[in-house]
């Protein structure tokens, strides 16, 4: 695995510290701000919203762009973005801030997803980006611990400090060990790049990546309310609480990125099932403290554990378009934590409490695992299509069409993938 995967990973780090610590400060911010935790909320969907919007603008803006300059520039807005919100009077401004920093944190997203995969051969995709998924493992225990504890002791504006450090650190990472990447000699076309989109499997894929995340952030957004005022924990220990989420996070993207490159469906089925079944727990044992801590870890380790498959899954049918198809996924997953939390907010204020998120993250769930067969069924029946094609069809260029099993694309996807890996990688210069 070459070193610039590594160091994305750690930058990664800090863009999932920032966007995931709202889950352990909406509390104290809902009462500097002087507004519900419902409302408060809605920050961790902001950051969302300029996910989604903004991995594919800047996926297109930056297509023909010399990546590592854009790397460069974007984790240096996201840091600037970190210190707006720590010096923001008013919730509109924090709101602001934590849309901009998503924008360029999407970006990052959309172009690193591409350089890591683009550096790596094709049964290795899986494994970059759960190294990169790693990043935001070590993010859930560690970073978002580590803001809980700050916002708990010195303010919750010190944790926006705190990111913004890292972010520092990550920008002289990115800055002085990510090689000079060239761009490929045929400039890439977004006329091309757009035509994945007519393709079945890459909206399904888009579905159940969203429904997947949703399910999870519905729940694990108000995590901290739930554990004080429904299993009757301290405050205190929140921090702890999440900790053990990451580490369950950070194990289940170990696992399922060495799993997944040969066993992508059963990953997807195994662990979006399991998150169904720890989600129910969760909504019927919440008021029990062992249980409550218990799932949190659980919930950590599947919905991590499928994540490396959600996004090998994408670069596997959209191979034709490597940034669009980072850009996507970026989206997708913020999708999900966009509707996620919005979802649960809207439970908690119909006044059904705060372990009703996890009913409704599980009905996410199973939309998501019924998309999975879906999606399965689908590809089941265009492979019969082609062997049902004739004899000298499949001599000629069956192989060009089905590929290998685990790559899963079609030949035009495949060798503009292959021919993208030849172009960026660093050998190349």
């Amino acid at each position: 695995m070459p070193l610039a995967v590594y160091i994305l990973g750690l930058s990664v780090f800090a863009l999932g510290t920032s966007e995931f610590m709202l889950s352990g400060l909406l509390p104290p911010i809902a009462d500097d701000m002087n507004v519900s935790i419902p409302r408060a909320g809605l920050l961790i969907s902001a950051f969302a919203i300029g996910m989604v919007v903004g991995a594919p603008l800047l996926a297109v803006a930056t297509l023909r762009l010399p990546r590592r300059t854009t790397l460069i520039a974007l984790i240096s807005v996201f840091g600037l973005g970190q210190v707006a919100g720590a010096l923001a009077p008013t919730y509109e401004v924090l709101f602001a801030s934590r849309v901009v920093s998503a924008f360029a944190c999407a970006g990052f997203w959309a172009v690193g997803a591409a350089v890591a995969i683009a550096m790596v051969p094709v049964n290795a995709r899986a494994r970059a980006m759960a190294v990169m998924i790693g990043g935001l493992s070590i993010a859930n225990v560690l970073g978002v611990p580590l803001g809980a504890f700050l916002g708990e002791n010195f303010g919750w504006r010190s944790a926006f400090w705190a990111v913004g450090a890292a972010s520092a650190v990550a920008l002289v990472g990115v800055t002085t060990l990510i090689p000079r990447i060239p761009l490929p000699e045929q400039k890439p076309r977004l006329k091309q790049e757009m035509s994945i989109y007519r393709d079945r499997q890459v909206w399904l894929s888009i579905v159940i990546t969203a429904l997947a995340a949703g399910g999870v952030f519905c729940a694990f957004s108000y995590l901290a309310p739930l554990l004080t005022d429904v299993a009757g924990l301290d405050s205190g220990w929140v921090p702890t609480v999440l900790a053990l989420f990451g580490i369950g996070a950070l194990i289940g993207t170990t696992i399922g990125g060495r799993v997944a490159d040969a066993h992508l469906f059963g990953v997807l089925m195994s662990g979006i099932a399991a998150s169904t079944v720890f989600l129910v727990a969760l909504a019927l044992f919440a008021s029990s403290q062992v249980a409550a801590v218990g799932l949190s870890f659980l919930l950590g380790l599947s919905a991590f554990y499928t994540a490396p498959a959600l996004n090998a899954r994408m670069f596997n049918v959209a191979g034709a378009a490597p940034t669009l198809a980072g850009a996507t996924t970026t989206a997708a997953f913020n999708l999900g934590n966009t509707g996620g939390p919005w979802l649960g907010g809207t439970v908690i204020d119909a006044d059904f409490g705060f372990a009703a998120t996890a009913w409704a993250g599980a009905a996410m769930m199973v939309l998501a695992l019924v998309a999975v067969v879906f999606s399965l069924r689908l590809q089941g029946t265009s492979r019969s299509r082609r062997v049902a094609g004739s004899p000298a069809a499949e001599s000629s260029g069956a192989s060009a069409k089905e590929g290998a099993p685990a790559q899963e694309g079609t030949a035009v996807q495949q060798s503009a993938a292959v021919e993208a890996c030849a172009d960026a990688s660093p050998s190349a210069g």
